[in-house]
């Protein structure tokens, strides 16, 4: 059996995605990527990549199916998919929201069901979930996303007790502004002023303690420090927030 240690990302194709793939797979690790977009041909070479729909079950299932036939262990899992609904409570529709709590919430839930028996080959194992600021601290119109990413701190603590008997730790990331798509796309619900993206992201920059917005590579650094059993071996069950110190200022000021 390889020794290669390996690790099933979701969300891959994305701005965090995309740079926890290539941080994983510079650090020796195999890299399993999954996403409902196409990556492109820079996946990690001797990796797998998966294009499936973190919001259908099905879908999640045929993922370890493929899982399976690549390897037969995990050491670690990122549960980073994410969708966001940008507009108000009031105006959010029943599909919205359900697609929003099965990408976000419930694909989480099922990948770590989907994975244990591959994290139990491997005799121990790590899970991050991806949750964001917005679970702790949020603003208008984005209520189904801040929801579904505060259900996602409290499944991080269930999970972590009970899959702490198998050696399984989990923990939790919550990004603040970091500047993907996601963001970007983001702005333009009304909550940061300026006429252009590029006003939005100074002036949204402006509201960290240390005046810049984050780079998606600056918290895939975090997520594997969450999954590597040598550095972070002694935490489970936790949220780690990591945002420019924008959570640490008071909003009246």
């Amino acid at each position: 059996m390889s020794e290669t240690k390996t690790v099933l990302i979701t969300g891959a194709a994305g701005g965090i995605g995309r740079a926890t793939v290539h941080l994983f797979a510079q650090n020796g690790w195999g890299v399993i990527g999954v996403d409902r977009l196409p990556f492109d041909e820079d996946f990690p070479e001797g990796g797998l990549f998966i294009q499936a729909d973190n919001a259908d079950p099905l879908e999640i299932q045929r993922v370890y199916t493929e899982t399976g036939s690549f390897t037969d262990r995990l050491e670690a899992l990122v549960n980073n998919a994410a969708w966001q609904v940008a507009k108000p409570l009031v105006e959010t529709s029943v599909e919205e929201w359900d697609g929003v709590m099965a990408t976000n919430l419930r694909a989480a839930f099922l990948h770590a069901k989907m994975a244990y028996p591959f994290f139990k080959a491997a005799g121990s194992g790590a899970i991050v979930n991806v949750s964001s600021v917005h679970a702790v601290q949020t603003s208008a119109n984005i209520a189904a996303y801040a929801a579904s990413k505060g259900g996602l701190l409290a499944l991080t603590r269930a999970m972590a007790i009970e899959f702490a008997r198998d050696e399984i730790r989990v923990n939790a990331i919550l990004p603040g502004a970091v500047d993907t798509p996601m963001l970007r796309a983001g702005l333009g619900r009304g909550h940061m002023a300026g006429e252009d993206i590029h006003t939005r992201l100074e002036n949204l920059a402006r509201k960290t303690v240390n005046g810049r917005i984050g780079q998606p590579a600056e918290i895939a650094h975090v997520i594997y420090f969450l999954a590597d059993n040598t550095q972070s071996s002694f935490m489970t069950g936790q949220a780690i927030i990591v945002d420019g110190g924008a959570t640490a200022r008071l909003s009246t000021e």
